[in-house]
């Protein structure tokens, strides 16, 4: 006997575009209408939107699962510098368990989910001949598949040339179903070894078809320029389109005549870019003085030659950031503060690195509010995605494959205040 279909009718939403009393149609879990005042099919379940922005969901583009919730282990970052991160997690490899893992990554998926966060690529440390932690994750990707999509990179988080074994593990991972090669360029001992990484990485990611994703950069360097091999290796080997340098938060720095050369470079190679808010703005800058250093990637220079960018939420309570929640409307707020991106396209753009460009990045398929795409979305107390930015706003519902799968009552405070409204809600009323 074949199953009943599933449907959901979304009444009166604002989408992104600016389109106001829109209804979505989700039937079988993906949607099939999207338009003004459609017929309510028999046996539909009905979510009124009242107004409220129905957004795709947010995707990070940039993230190490394997080592969130892990803050305090074995004990704080004194320094609050990339290098003691790094240094703490590798003290904190040799005590970790499976289960311990896959109990902090499914505990952050709940997080992720509530906050309407359903895509997330992860790097996923190979520099453990155990591999330890790529097997938990690949788990966790199992077991959350129905509610999230969970993108894993092989990442030799102690430098594939640098690390003895780090290549053999590296491509044992991607054996076991890890989905992206990545790299780490600037930690290698030398420039000339980056290099090398960069090259030897982006030819098996060619010879597999796969995706690459590289920590590049990530420094207060404006020397370390290992993007600019990134680039040339992706034209050498045709991978236009399926390479993301992340971080590159040495291009803060850069001689800006250099810079006007390497972005056109960028561009013609078609690279992805994404840029960590949050954690930029807390490890950069550290050796400084002052003035100190942003430390976050040229955002709007990037953005306006037609790069996609995205922003990643790269750490929560983790050896590198102590604070977090899944929240990516946090990560674009500090994008747009960081980045002075504050014209009505550029705070717009905030948005889209968190939703639509992010899931570029990542590759997503059937992401969207047109009909044929699936079915998932997120409710926002919010008119439009800036003042979604503004408030963080509340995720009213959360909505994967057509199911609401989360839901939150809305925010406002209580007045008692004589000739003023009960009620406020923050909203602009616009």
């Amino acid at each position: 006997m074949r199953e009943r279909m599933t449907m959901l009718l979304i009444r009166n939403a604002t989408l992104p575009d600016g389109r106001t009393g829109v209804d979505l149609l989700a039937r079988d879990g993906a949607f099939e209408a999207v338009a003004p005042n459609l017929p309510q099919p028999e046996g539909a379940q009905v979510l009124d939107a009242q107004g409220w922005l129905v957004s795709p969901p947010f995707v990070d583009a940039h993230f190490h699962m394997d080592a969130t919730l892990s803050y305090g282990l074995p004990r704080v970052n004194a320094s609050g510098t990339l290098l003691e991160g790094i240094a703490l997690w590798g003290e904190l490899k040799p005590q970790l368990t499976q289960e311990a893992i896959v109990e902090r990554a499914l505990r952050y998926c709940d997080w992720a989910v509530a906050k309407g966060l359903l895509a997330i690529r992860s790097h996923v440390d190979v520099c453990d001949e155990r591999l330890l932690a790529v097997e938990a994750l690949l788990h966790v990707k199992r077991q959350v598949a129905p509610y999230l999509d969970l993108q894993l990179v092989a990442f030799p988080q102690d430098g594939v040339l640098r690390s003895p074994g780090a290549l053999d593990n590296l491509i044992r991972a991607l054996d076991l179903g890890v989905d992206v090669v990545g790299g780490i360029p600037h930690f290698e001992r030398t420039m000339g070894e980056g290099a090398r990484s960069v090259r030897l990485l982006c030819e098996l990611a060619a010879e597999r078809g796969l995706r690459v994703d590289m920590h590049c950069d990530e420094t207060d360097d404006p020397l370390s320029r290992h993007v600019e091999t990134l680039a040339f290796e992706t034209q050498r080997l045709g991978l236009q389109g399926r390479v993301t340098g992340s971080h590159l938060t040495s291009m803060h720095s850069m001689d800006n005549y250099y810079v006007s050369k390497l972005i056109p470079l960028m561009a013609e190679a078609r690279l992805s870019v994404v840029a960590n808010p949050l954690i930029n703005i807390t490890l950069q800058g550290r050796h400084d003085s002052y003035p100190r250093r942003r430390g976050m990637t040229r955002v709007p220079e990037l953005m306006a030659a037609g790069l996609t960018v995205a922003f990643g939420h790269d750490c929560v309570m983790d050896p590198w950031y102590g604070l977090g929640s899944g929240d990516m409307l946090e990560v674009a707020a500090m994008g747009l503060h960081v980045g002075q991106l504050t014209s009505t396209t550029q705070m717009r753009g905030c948005f889209d690195a968190v939703t639509t460009n992010a899931a570029r990045v990542v590759g997503l398929e059937r992401y969207g509010l047109e009909p044929g795409c699936r079915a998932d979305c997120v409710l926002l107390q919010a008119r439009s995605p800036v003042e979604a930015i503004r408030l963080r706003a509340q995720r009213l519902a959360v909505v994967r494959a057509g199911r609401v799968i989360a839901h939150a009552p809305p925010a406002t405070a209580q007045l008692a205040l004589a000739g003023r409204p009960p009620q406020v809600d923050f909203t602009s009323g616009h």
